[in-house]
């Protein structure tokens, strides 16, 4: 079973930071860490592997998908059962 060094999983860094150290942060991203970038004390965005960001627009794609099939139904509806539907 792989180990992981946890140190380097989550960072979290200030604004001001990320522009002095963006080249080191990224080489941690790509080595799998996520980097939290906070302003002013607030997540502002975060550096993620390629893999994370990837993994993410499929989950969107899939839940895009499911919306429109769990929807397709409402295409099929004649006129008149959507005005009965709305009370028209």
């Amino acid at each position: 079973m792989a180990t992981h060094d946890w140190r380097f999983f989550m960072t979290t860094v200030t604004i001001t930071e990320a522009r002095e150290r963006l080249t080191e942060l990224g080489d941690l991203a790509r080595q799998g860490s996520r980097v939290i970038v906070e302003q002013e004390g607030k997540g502002f965005f975060a550096l993620v592997p390629v893999e994370d960001a990837e993994y993410m627009m499929r989950l969107e794609d899939e839940h895009d998908i499911k919306a429109v099939l769990e929807s397709e139904h409402e295409l099929t509806k004649s006129w008149e059962q959507v005005k009965k539907e709305l009370g028209l």
